[in-house]
């Protein structure tokens, strides 16, 4: 068999990501043709991080926005998982809308986003990495425009269950000296803090989300330390020095919905449906029609 194929019909191509575990490769279905996107991990260490971001991926396919996993196992040296191949990251959209999005972007993003996320939380996973590069759209052509547009979320390579799977208890507060998980630039105050990860943490990472979409920037964006630990204690800093500053001049609801997840303690259950009708309401206001066309899909004069 050909070592560059994979479950006996996933052909190997270019190399097109490299993630915190694995690298990600463009690949395709030997018979049908169809595109997929091959994870690969060297098949070294006990613990697989591949391992068990397919097993989530497993639990959450067939829900909204969730890539399908057409095969995982391992071959040879290395650990493989093939999911459908998307398009683009909303980080990469971002860039190619020249970092800015308009208000109705952000609200049709919002509300897809709010969606994904409380999917994700209703099978007891938190993500502990939510930021732009890990959303992606399907692959942009001229039928990618619409209502049906689906933003997708991938990449579950840190995320973790909330509950114990066998008594259905939350996981009990814990908090440590180590800085977080997941990407310092949109990690939850908590999470720099050394707390454990619970649903709050996600949302708060979603509204960082949302104002460097709106702002073209955060205030921590460029702040680097002389090691990794020294910059997630800078941005940490950042963070909380301008917490009342970080929504002002933006329209009143991005502030409720920040101010609504900063309150938020480490167990409860966030009211999904409401920040849903926060971000509905401003959009009725000003005239948005939540119709699928997104910045991106607008052709360019």
């Amino acid at each position: 068999m050909d070592p560059y194929t994979f479950g006996g019909r996933y052909r190997l191509e270019e190399e097109i990501a490299i993630g915190g575990c694995g690298t990600v490769f463009q690949g395709v279905h030997t018979q049908a043709g169809k595109e997929v996107a091959i994870k690969l991990e060297p098949a070294i260490a006990k613990s697989s991080p591949l391992k068990q971001e397919s097993k989530i991926y497993k639990t959450l396919m067939g829900g909204p926005g969730v890539p399908w996993l057409n095969w995982s196992g391992k071959q040879g040296d290395y650990n493989v998982m093939v999911i459908d191949l998307l398009g683009p990251s909303l980080e990469d959209l971002f860039r190619m809308c020249n970092r800015h999005f308009s208000l109705k972007t952000i609200l049709m993003l919002a509300d897809q986003l709010i969606t994904r996320i409380e999917y994700i939380h209703s099978r007891d996973f938190v993500h502990r990495d939510i930021k732009p590069a890990n959303f992606v759209v399907p692959k942009l052509s001229a039928d990618t425009a619409g209502p049906d547009v689906v933003v997708n979320v991938i990449d579950f390579g840190l995320a973790k269950k909330f509950r114990d799977p066998r008594t259905g208890a939350h996981i009990p507060y814990h908090q440590d000296d180590h800085h977080g998980v997941g990407t310092c630039l949109f990690a939850a105050i908590p999470t720099h803090l050394g707390v454990e990860a619970s649903r709050r943490d996600d949302l708060e990472s979603l509204a960082y989300m949302l104002i460097y979409f709106l702002r073209g920037t955060l205030p921590w964006r460029k702040i680097k330390g002389s090691s990794v630990s020294d910059t997630w204690d800078l941005i940490r800093d950042k963070k909380l020095e301008t917490e009342s500053v970080l929504t002002v001049g933006l329209p009143a609801e991005f502030d409720v919905f920040y101010r609504y997840v900063r309150a938020l303690e480490f167990e409860d259950l966030p009211d999904y449906e409401g920040l849903r009708a926060l971000f509905r309401g401003l959009a009725e206001r000003q005239g948005i029609v939540y119709d699928g066309q997104f910045d991106w899909c607008v052709p360019r004069r």
